[in-house]
């Protein structure tokens, strides 16, 4: 069953938490998946409950089986240590929240939050710890919770970066620190027609012969199209420093990953 948080009326400013700014989408409107900004929700929650049940195995088949090593180092990478608590953003199914849980050794030390409750149902078969339904741009928790935010490969899906930015400063305790993993668009254009066309053509393939679900193809190529659109990594890093975040910084790996690290001011 997911657990819900009731989230606390007096969330707003008065934490000293950043004045709010210009708008900055991840990518902006796709014309062939919806046609309006205010769609963006509606079109990505639809996909990925069509898509849940499918997803860990298409997950597989993109990362060839290095994903769970990859997510435990990251977070300790970005300083996660037995004793803390982490709030897991776009939890999905689980599997940033499972690296994490190996760290922890405490499955309550983990939360879950994402907006699709097919993924959440999904994530529950493996997690034992809360599992709560929200949105990145609206978290359902109180100020000054969590020692440490965690968004695995789904930045591209909010609707504002700066929002959702200010909600992970608002939950976030002073010195708690955010570790966003992305998927980054290849500077070549070789490196990026391959990716393209395992993102596009391969992928959806594979998931067409082992899933026959139309859902699980279209999230590959939407995927590319939202990582081919997106916006480059130094908006991402000004964002968040106009946040009011600081130590922001990005690490890259295998020419394809960036990790965005960043830290909540210590009072």
């Amino acid at each position: 069953m997911i657990e819900r948080e009731r989230r606390r009326e007096d969330h707003g400013r008065g934490n000293g938490a950043p004045h709010e700014s210009a708008a900055t989408p991840p990518h902006p409107v796709l014309g062939q998946y919806y046609t309006r900004a205010a769609d963006r929700q509606s079109f990505v929650g639809a996909l990925f409950d069509g898509a849940a049940r499918h997803y860990n195995r298409i997950g597989k088949m993109l990362d060839f089986g290095s994903g769970p090593w990859y997510r435990r180092d990251a977070l300790r990478r970005a300083g996660l240590r037995p004793g803390m608590r982490l709030l897991d953003v776009a939890a999905g199914t689980g599997l940033v929240a499972r690296g994490a849980a190996d760290i922890l050794r405490e499955p309550g030390g983990v939360i879950g939050v994402d907006p699709s409750r097919g993924m959440l149902q999904e994530a529950r078969k493996a997690l034992s710890g809360p599992l709560v339904q929200g949105r990145a741009e609206a978290l359902p928790f109180r100020n000054d919770r969590f020692d440490m935010l965690s968004m695995g490969f789904a930045l591209r899906h909010v609707a504002d970066l700066e929002v959702a930015f200010r909600e992970y400063w608002r939950v976030l305790k002073p010195g708690g620190r955010i570790l966003l993993l992305e998927v980054v668009r290849p500077s070549s254009s070789v490196s990026r027609w391959l990716v393209r066309t395992h993102f596009q053509r391969i992928l959806p393939l594979m998931a067409r012969i082992s899933t026959r679900s139309e859902p699980a193809q279209l999230l590959m190529k939407f995927y590319w199209d939202t990582i081919d659109q997106c916006v480059p990594p130094e908006a991402i890093l000004e964002a968040l420093r106009r946040t009011g975040f600081v130590a922001v910084d990005r690490h890259a790996f295998y020419g394809l990953i960036n990790e965005y690290v960043a830290a909540k001011p210590p009072r």
